[in-house]
């Protein structure tokens, strides 16, 4: 078999051929990253053997349309952690950095690690469309959070007095406290500049809301038993099914739980039994577990006596907080699993994630 190691980039993508018994290098090809680009790297692989796979190194955006374009055209697509490259660029003979060198360290990396054991690369529309919706408005509450800060200075530039109270300036009536007191000063360049960061605020905030009101709608058509649970409101769960991806990847809770970060990595040696935290996976889903344990802490009344008794045990609040996702993403596995009411088919990229996750 014919392991297909991919370093996307931007502009081109490169491709290394590997094969999967021997380790052997068979080639190297690189082309445009576009629709025809793509289609010259399909012919040039089904050229060197019928039987293939295509180790992707996964870079969110970069690697997306790649993963479309190849499982859309029955090629078997899986993701390759970053992590895993170093390894395999350390243990390279070609000494050096190049995308030919990435290309077929990827390829290694794959076969190292055992394609089976990889994550098949799996497209579900509508949690694509969940994630791209977040992203959108993290990226809307950075920008007006910058712009916001702006303000303030201007605002203590113009008269030190004058104290608007944190977050005060998402709602509407500070917006017209501000510009009331903005219209006492004399005009000038700073007023003005005042004026329309005022305005560019209030634009941001309403594009924020309603993307808000969009996911929790959209939330709740695609997992409602996972919004109705407490602590989990449609931002939170709106992150988890995004950076999920489809549930359907994960064949037990404790492959998502690896996947999350969330489950412990054993360090035993000897007659010492321990293990120690996980600080890779992915960390966007880590964040979002986090959230949800911190919400059921403080407004679920199990889970703030399961903290307790973790922390009667002797566990800090961070490690009981830590136990506690551990619990919660098994939770979400199974709420996700859950069938959701029907809608539009979308399509589907079929999954199965490494064997080896810790139960």
């Amino acid at each position: 078999m014919m392991v297909l190691g991919c370093d996307p980039h931007k502009r081109s993508i490169t491709c290394g051929a590997v094969e999967a018994a021997t380790g052997v290098a068979r080639g190297v090809r690189t082309a445009a990253a576009h629709a025809d680009g793509f289609d010259v790297l399909v012919r040039w692989a089904r050229g060197l053997g019928s039987e293939r796979v295509w180790a992707i190194e996964d870079c969110r955006h970069v690697s997306g349309r790649l993963e479309r374009f190849l499982v859309a055209r029955g090629e078997r697509v899986v993701r390759v952690a970053p992590k895993l490259m170093a390894g395999a660029r350390e243990g390279a003979r070609t000494r050096g950095k190049s995308d030919p060198i990435d290309a077929l360290a990827v390829a290694r990396a794959a076969v190292r690690e055992g394609v089976g054991t990889l994550p098949t690369a799996w497209l579900d529309e509508r949690a694509l469309e969940l994630r791209l919706l977040v992203d959108h408005r993290e990226d809307l509450v950075g920008t007006r959070t910058r712009d916001q800060a702006r303000l303030r200075w201007h605002l203590h530039d113009l008269d030190p007095t004058f104290t608007v109270p944190p977050r005060a300036l998402d709602r509407a009536v500070w917006w017209q406290r501000v510009r009331a007191r903005l219209q006492q000063e004399p005009t000038g360049v700073r007023v003005q500049i005042a004026l329309e960061l005022l305005e560019q605020i209030r634009g941001q905030t309403a594009s924020i809301r309603a993307l808000e009101a969009e996911l929790a709608r959209r939330v709740h058509a695609y997992a409602p038993r996972l919004l109705a649970e407490r602590g989990c409101g449609p931002l939170t769960a709106a992150k988890l099914i995004g950076e999920i991806a489809g549930i359907e990847r994960f064949a037990t809770d404790a492959k998502l739980a690896r996947n999350a970060g969330s489950a412990p990595i054993p360090a035993s040696s000897g007659n010492r039994t321990r293990h120690r935290l996980d600080r890779g996976g992915n960390r966007q889903l880590n964040c979002a577990l986090h959230r949800l344990a911190v919400n059921k802490g403080l407004w679920d009344p199990d889970t703030a006596a399961y903290l307790a008794r973790r922390q009667a045990d002797g566990k800090t609040r961070k490690e009981a907080l830590r136990c506690l996702k551990r619990h919660l993403a098994r939770r979400v596995w199974k709420l996700l699993r859950t069938p959701a009411p029907s809608h539009t088919p979308s399509v589907t990229i079929h999954c199965n994630m490494p064997t080896h996750a810790l139960t």
